[in-house]
């Protein structure tokens, strides 16, 4: 409250702006519970707890030897989820995701039953395998979590589900164990890779299928009637497209509240309509268009290395966004005319463009962006230096020097250039997406300067700018490795060399030259375009012209 009546009061007399930009900031309470052991702790208990009430919820009879084994089982689910999953099991949140959907899946399973044997007295448990859900929980973990965890949910999930709501292999557990795994592994294969709505339909329609043939295998051996095979067949299918829909339905709210992003989140985000990015085609058009040949190399080297391309795309769209303040001082955005820089010191400029990255923090925030495009934001410079305005303030710095002399005036009389003025705020890139994307920001820019950007100056320059970022310790924390960079910077002279290519000159048309000349004209430029193609090498059975 001090603070703020203070800053009124600079304010007021004109001491201080009256803008304050928004910003991100840590609450320690989130911190500490996704972070701490004693939450992840109580989580792990409460995963066993339920699991063993439900699973012998209304149970007629319970057999100790199986509830001993459940248990042991559990506890080695929780110690593999451990060492494998090791990402996971940092994070609370993710923690509590992945366990509260088994948990969940078991739930659904033994209602699905309950209700079942209710509804069908004389059906054995072996007939109603055919509706019970249970690619549920590796449908959902594998869109939110990856492959890893859905496969590791199918084999957890199956298991305790034929253990506990089963009640072992003598009355149905084994049916159970089978289409459960045969059903989630089709579920981690057709969702691995989800980028639209509709593709959790196809993965839908994909598990009933995989499910019903050993479904009805293991009606056919049960001796069912076939009626009621075609009955349960059906179903089945249903109860898989149903499962996709309800998925489909909570996605959203399930990455909100666990604050997780699939590709999905990030196609919608990747929609040119944005508002942020309608403002920018309009006030900032050089900024929007660098903005977007930056996507093409960011996401074509990310896919190269396997990272997130849709990621580096979408970041690439909105890196750039805090040059809307004002546009007019970045090159890109530049009429023709006066520079306004030319009226400014190279500190004042060097404050400018740096603000750059506070400014788009600040819309970030304010548009509601997602957390990894605002650290994309902050992290595409690092802590790099804007080296023109740098250099530009040595010089001036060392003409005052000379003309001191010149004057007889004492060194001390002419100030020093303090370079931390001149270096972006960071931290440098924390991921391989924000790593590749400083790259391709780079790289883009220092292509515009290419004069005739032929294929070796292309290579040059993609390889000394890399050389350069990774001299000055920007990619140390990226998680890039030198074979990765490697294969990125292959794929930017290749996507520059696409992009930079050359044209044949062609002659312009003359609409005055009679019908003979212009077929001349015709025949002259036939000619020529023969003469520019590239002599194929001599090879047995093929002319140098390279016609059959």
């Amino acid at each position: 409250m001090i603070s703020w009546l203070q800053r009124k009061r600079l304010v007021s007399q004109g001491l201080a702006c009256d803008k304050q930009r928004r910003t991100t900031h840590h609450v320690e309470w989130r911190t500490f519970l996704e972070t701490h052991p004693s939450i992840r702790a109580v989580i792990c208990f409460g995963y066993i707890g339920l699991a063993f009430f439900f699973g012998t919820l209304f149970s007629e009879s319970v057999y100790p030897p199986l509830i001993l084994l459940a248990g042991i089982f559990l506890l080695s689910s929780l110690l593999l989820l451990k060492l494998d999953l090791e990402e996971i099991w940092k994070s609370n949140s993710r923690v509590l995701l992945l366990l509260g959907s088994i948990t969940l899946n078991l739930l659904i399973s033994k209602v699905f039953v309950l209700l079942s044997m209710d509804y069908h007295h004389s059906l054995p448990l072996t007939e109603i395998v055919f509706w019970i859900p249970t690619a549920f929980a590796p449908l959902l973990i594998t869109v939110l979590l990856g492959t890893r965890a859905g496969l590791y949910t199918v084999v957890v999930s199956s298991l305790i589900d034929s253990l506990l709501v089963s009640q072992g292999f003598s009355i149905g557990g084994f049916p159970r164990l089978i289409i459960g795994l045969i059903a989630g592994f089709t579920a981690v294969l057709f969702s691995r890779n989800v980028r639209r709505r509709g593709d959790l339909i196809k993965a839908g329609i994909a598990i009933g299928l995989a499910s019903l043939f050993p479904a009805v295998a293991f009606g056919l051996i049960s001796g069912s009637l076939a009626n009621v095979l075609i009955e349960q067949a059906i179903l089945g299918i249903g109860v898989g497209v149903f499962t996709a829909v309800v998925i489909n339905s909570i996605l959203p709210i399930v990455e909100s509240v666990f604050n997780i992003n699939t590709d999905l989140s990030w196609i919608e985000l990747a929609d040119l309509n944005h508002p942020l990015l309608r403002q920018l085609t309009l006030e900032a058009p050089g900024t929007y268009h660098h903005s977007l040949v930056v996507a093409n190399l960011a996401e074509a080297a990310a896919v190269s290395i396997g990272a997130n391309g849709t990621l580096c795309r979408v970041m690439a769209y909105f890196h750039d966004i805090g040059k809307l303040t004002k546009p007019e001082y970045f090159a890109e955005n530049a009429a023709t005319g006066e520079n306004p820089h030319d009226g400014l010191s190279p500190t004042m400029s060097s404050l400018i463009i740096i603000s750059h990255v506070k400014e788009g923090v600040d819309l970030a925030v304010k548009h509601r962006l997602k957390r990894p495009i605002i650290d994309a934001i902050r992290e595409h410079h690092g802590n790099s230096k804007v080296y023109y305005f740098y250099r530009r303030a040595l010089q001036m710095a060392a003409d005052a020097k000379a003309g001191s002399e010149i004057m007889n005036l004492r060194e001390e009389d002419v100030p020093d250039v303090p370079e931390a003025n001149f270096h972006y705020p960071g931290p440098i890139p924390q991921s391989k997406e924000t790593g590749l994307l400083m790259l391709a920001d780079a790289i883009e820019g220092a292509s515009r300067s290419l004069e005739k950007p032929t294929p070796q100056r292309i290579e040059d320059l993609v390889e000394e700018l890399v050389a350069q970022r990774i001299a000055d310790h920007q990619l140390d924390d990226s998680g890039l490795s030198l074979k990765e960079l490697r294969k990125a910077s292959e794929t930017f002279i290749f996507t520059l060399k696409t992009m930079l290519h050359s044209r044949i000159s062609y002659p312009k048309h003359e609409s005055h030259l009679s019908s003979s000349g212009s077929i001349q004209s015709a025949r002259r430029m036939s000619a020529e375009r023969e003469e520019a193609r590239p002599a194929v090498a001599a090879v047995p059975g093929v002319p140098a012209n390279g016609r059959s």
